[in-house]
C-alpha cells in the first residue's frame, strides 16, 4: 500500500497542505499514522477520503454535509440512500435559490448598464453612479 507525506498528497490532489490540515482540524480527514518525528503519513484509503472530501467541497457541500457523507460512506450498512439524497436535494434547493438571486442581479445590472451612455464625457451625469447613489441614499436615510 502506498504512503504519502502531506505535501505529496496535497500535490497529488491539487490542493495545499493547509487545505488538508484544515480538513484534519475539522475532523474530516485523519492520517493513518505519524512518523517518530510526528509527520503525517497518509495511505491509499486516506487519499481516497481526501479526494472524496475535495470533490464534495467542489460541489458546494458544507463541512457538516461532508461529515454526514463520510459517516454514510464508512458505515453504508447502517445508513440509507435516503439520507445521502436528502443532503444532495437540500444543496440543489440552495443552489437553485442562489441562481434565482443571481439572475435577478444580472437583470438589474444589465438595466443599469443599458441606461448608461458609456461615452467619454464627464461622469457628472452618469446614470450608473447616480442610480447607485440613490440606492445608497435611501438605505442611509432609514
Amino acid at each position: 500500500m502506498a504512503t504519502y507525506k502531506i505535501g505529496d498528497l496535497a500535490k497529488l490532489l491539487g490542493v495545499t497542505t493547509h487545505t488538508l490540515r484544515f480538513y484534519e482540524k475539522n475532523g474530516l480527514l485523519s492520517p493513518s499514522q505519524r512518523t517518530e518525528a510526528n509527520y503525517r503519513v497518509y495511505n491509499d484509503n486516506d487519499r481516497r477520503t481526501a479526494a472524496f472530501i475535495i470533490q464534495s467541497r467542489e460541489l458546494g457541500f458544507s463541512l457538516q454535509d461532508i461529515a454526514a457523507f463520510l459517516s454514510i460512506r464508512a458505515h453504508k450498512d447502517r445508513h440509507t440512500c435516503e439520507e445521502a439524497k436528502r443532503i444532495a436535494d437540500a444543496k440543489i434547493v440552495e443552489i437553485e435559490t442562489q441562481i434565482q438571486k443571481l439572475q435577478r442581479v444580472l437583470v438589474a445590472l444589465k438595466r443599469l448598464s443599458d441606461a448608461c451612455c458609456g461615452g467619454p464625457e464627464s461622469a457628472t451625469q452618469c446614470t450608473i453612479i447616480d442610480t447607485l447613489d440613490q440606492v445608497t441614499s435611501k438605505e442611509t436615510a432609514v
